[in-house]
């Protein structure tokens, strides 16, 4: 399954932010919390559009809120909830539809703690192809991380829902991983 050389990812990170042109949306997978936050982190840092990070599972706003890492000034944090998530998509959906944005849902696995059942993976799955489409007519990416990790057979374990967004014909999927100081993406090429 994984057949792409891996890519170790420059400062300005220009080769991957091309390559997240060419899919709308693009799923992140790690195995460690930590890699998924430095990669977001180097994305956010290299991108000048303005952007929405739609912060599910809390992580990274703890990094912003105890200034471990620093608040950039184009950046949007949305902290949506099972109560205000209809009214926060709706106030995201009217922002990425006037113009160009860099969409960050983190993480997969967050949104999935907010809605248990499976009528809301649905509802959830739903959302992010809304997104995707009116990101498409805006020109703006979309990245949604997950953790993820792999079984012997080489599939890879999500939450309850990920399974169908993997299966999206024009998604990117990417693996983040950490080799010595270097993190390293990997396209991984579905069948």
């Amino acid at each position: 399954m994984d057949k792409s050389p891996e890519i170790i990812l420059d400062d300005n990170l220009k080769y991957i932010q091309s390559e997240f042109k060419k899919n709308i949306p693009n799923l992140i997978l790690s195995s460690n919390s930590f890699h998924k936050i430095e990669f977001l982190n180097k994305i956010i840092s290299s991108t000048k559009n303005p952007i929405i990070f739609v912060d599910m599972d809390l992580l990274y706003s703890g990094y912003i809120e105890s200034k471990i890492i620093q608040h950039k000034e184009n950046l949007t944090i949305f902290q949506p909830n099972n109560l205000n998530w209809k009214e926060k998509l709706a106030e995201i959906s009217n922002k990425i539809s006037k113009e160009e944005f860099l969409i960050i849902i983190d993480s997969f696995n967050g949104i999935y703690n907010i809605f248990d059942d499976l009528e809301s993976a649905r509802f959830v799955n739903s959302c992010i192809m809304l997104l995707s489409s009116l990101g498409k007519q805006s020109n703006s990416t979309i990245i949604i991380t997950a953790l993820a990790r792999k079984k012997e057979n080489s599939e890879w374990i999500l939450s309850p829902g990920g399974k169908k967004i993997m299966k999206l014909v024009k998604m990117g999927i990417f693996y983040i991983k950490k080799k010595q100081n270097d993190l390293i993406i990997n396209s991984i090429n579905q069948k």
